[in-house]
C-alpha cells in the first residue's frame, strides 16, 4: 500500500507536578488550552478538545500519524510548560508531572468525550482528580500502582 492513513483517537490526561493548582488563573488556562491544541496541530494531529481545571488538563485529539504518543506528550509538556512560565513569571516554579494517562477512544464515543472534556470545571465539583483518574484506570483495565501513580 503506497499510503499510509490513520485515525487514532487518544484522550490524553495529566495533572501538574503534586497537582499543585497552578491553574488557577480562567484566563491562562484558557489560554493554556489554545496552546496545547495548536501543539497538537502543529504537529500533524488534529486536537478535538482540550479542557481541565487548576491542576490537571484533559485533551482529545487525533494522534498525528507519524509520531507516538510519548514523544507527543514529551513534546507538548516541554513546549507549554515554558510557554507557561513566559506568560505568567510568577510561575517560575510550574512543571507538569512526569507521568500521563493515555486513553482509547472509539468514533462512537469521540462525541461524549469531547462533551466530558468541555464540562471539566462542573465535573470536578464532584469529584477529585485521584477519584476521576482511578476511574479511567479501572475502566480501562489498567493495573496501577497506587504508590506510584501520583508522584
Amino acid at each position: 500500500m503506497p499510503q499510509s492513513l490513520s485515525n487514532l483517537l487518544v484522550h490524553l490526561i495529566f495533572s501538574t507536578a503534586h497537582r499543585e493548582p497552578y491553574l488557577k488563573n480562567a484566563s491562562l488556562r484558557s489560554e493554556l488550552h489554545r496552546y496545547l491544541g495548536g501543539l497538537i496541530n502543529e504537529k500533524g494531529g488534529h486536537a478535538l478538545a482540550v479542557g481541565g481545571v487548576e491542576d490537571h488538563v484533559h485533551l482529545c485529539f487525533v494522534l498525528p500519524r507519524t509520531m507516538t504518543v510519548a514523544d507527543l506528550v514529551r513534546d507538548i509538556k516541554r513546549a507549554s510548560s515554558l510557554w507557561i512560565k513566559e506568560h505568567e513569571p510568577i510561575q517560575q516554579q510550574f512543571s507538569w508531572q512526569g507521568g500521563y494517562g493515555a486513553f482509547s477512544v472509539g468514533q462512537l464515543e469521540t462525541p461524549q468525550v469531547i462533551s466530558y472534556i468541555n464540562q471539566q470545571e462542573e465535573h470536578h465539583r464532584k469529584r477529585s482528580f485521584q477519584e476521576e483518574y482511578r476511574a479511567f484506570l479501572e475502566k480501562y483495565k489498567i493495573p496501577y500502582d497506587e504508590r506510584y501513580v501520583w508522584e
